[in-house]
């Protein structure tokens, strides 16, 4: 029976209404169904993860809903793992690789069925089909997915039931109903998760597609936030905030990430997302955001806007050199290359003109391998981005952070100068200034493509988009 919610205004229900509840619904199956375009593409993922661990059983749990407040939960979003090896985004499902004994693995997706019509349960409870919308059936998701579908009731049966003479891994902090049915190492499950952010860092072509679609929609979404900047200084940051999340609701799932809309000091601040702020002309707007699409793929872009139409003498000074530092680290951005050279070039362009301001002492090699620069600079120059904003974070550090770009890696170069309002090192005229410039690259076979190409850059392409599109 659906557990009943306390201080419900119902007693409980009579054996006439479940009668009549059950009695009357038309057959929803969809037939025909074709596979998702991304299958073929997940069919890959999944065979070269099998590869890396022959001989065992690979479980990578979807997830569970997670309360928000009393019964009420947060929107739902899958384990990224999960997505890129599936192309699903079913909740309380898991993929489960099981080894063959010729080699290989025979793969599973565990679902959440249909609520039975013969029973209550479609229709009571917090999380039945007539509350929470309708399901996939086992056989409509087998079509799209390309894989067998089982009900993900019995997975606790199932691998309690499978050999124990099989090593098992399973992905932690995901499901912790599936953790209990299994015996596994916490060190060999991590191996497991490193592995699935490994295989993310190269995109295929599928992804990088997805990429594009994130990026176009978010360079959209700051056209947008700027042709209602005026509606913003009349109320505040919020203003910018709903504008966006406008367009990544038009045009794709959700936002990939809390949206930083940081006017004034806020701008100073690397995580500022409560964007309850005035917009106040004369001082700067950084507006970090990106569209997530319906495959969950997102964007990550920054444009710091002068909020007046044009940047004063030291806003320009600070923007320029951010702008210098971000075209340096683009063109360090290429195949072959060290992952971390296209930090250095940024970094080191920033700590030669904190040196040359007199914020920081030089010689400028001696500040940077010291991290003088940090004060001002903050964080490091990018991420890898894909299905997570910062995506592969789990990867080895030999093949992300001390690795090599490979043609099909996506990654933000994003360069800042944060000057904080209390910081009496510097002019009383820089303190609360914050400029970042945030771009998406694909690294290509030549070198890499600005997938968020479309949004001004340079101080005098941003003045003259604002005097075209600002309102």
């Amino acid at each position: 029976m659906a557990k009943r919610r306390k201080n419900g205004l119902y007693d409980g229900v009579s054996a006439e209404l479940s009668a009549l509840m059950r009695t009357g619904w038309a057959d929803t199956e969809r037939h025909g169904l074709e596979a998702d375009e991304q299958a073929p593409y997940a069919a890959a993922r999944r065979a070269a993860l099998s590869a890396l661990f022959p001989g065992e059983r690979l479980v990578i749990p979807s997830g569970n809903l997670k309360t928000r407040s009393n019964d009420d939960t947060y929107p739902f979003r899958p384990y990224t793992g999960y997505v890129h090896m599936t192309g699903d985004q079913a909740r309380d499902g898991a993929l489960v690789l099981e080894p063959r004994a010729d080699g290989g693995h025979d793969a599973y997706c565990y679902q959440l069925p249909r609520d039975s019509r013969d029973n209550d349960e479609f229709w009571i409870g917090y999380s039945a089909e007539l509350w929470m919308g309708r399901r996939r059936s086992l056989a409509e998701a087998e079509s799209v997915l390309g894989l067998p579908c089982r009900d993900v009731r019995t997975i606790a049966a199932d691998l309690a039931a499978a050999s124990s003479e099989v090593p098992t891994r399973i992905v932690r902090g995901h499901d912790p109903a599936l953790e209990a049915a299994v015996t596994t190492e916490e060190e060999r499950d991590y191996e497991l998760e490193e592995a699935l952010s490994d295989l993310r860092l190269v995109k295929d072509d599928w992804e990088i597609g997805e990429m594009r679609k994130a990026v176009d929609s978010t360079v959209r979404g700051f056209t947008d936030c700027v042709s209602e900047l005026s509606r913003a200084i009349a109320t505040s940051e919020r203003w910018i905030e709903g504008t966006f999340f406008r367009r990544a609701r038009l045009e794709g799932n959700a936002l990939g990430y809390g949206s930083i809309c940081a006017a004034g000091e806020h701008a100073t601040i690397m995580h500022w997302t409560d964007n309850d702020g005035p917009v106040r002309p004369g001082e700067l707007l950084l507006l970090d955001a990106g569209v997530e699409t319906n495959s969950l793929y997102t964007a990550d872009v920054t444009r710091t806007l002068p909020i007046s139409g044009t940047f004063n003498d030291v806003q320009r000074k600070v923007y320029d050199a951010v702008y210098e530092a971000q075209e340096a680290g683009i063109a360090a951005v290429k195949p072959g290359a060290r992952y971390r050279d296209f930090h250095e070039a940024s970094q080191r362009s920033m700590t030669a003109k904190l040196v040359e301001w007199g914020f920081i002492e030089g010689p400028v090699d001696r500040a940077y391998e010291l991290g003088l620069q940090r004060r001002f600079t903050m964080a490091g120059t990018g991420h890898m981005l894909g299905l997570d904003v910062h995506d592969c974070a789990h990867a080895r550090n030999e093949e992300y952070v001390d690795g090599l770009l490979e043609p099909g890696m996506v990654l933000t170069v994003e360069p800042g100068l944060y000057f904080q309002p209390d910081d009496l090192t510097v002019p009383e005229e820089w303190r609360g200034i914050g400029v970042r410039i945030e771009d998406d690259l694909v690294v290509t076979e030549n070198g890499n493509e600005n997938l968020s190409a479309g949004l001004p850059r340079s101080s005098d392409e941003v003045e003259a988009w604002m005097a075209e599109f600002a309102g």
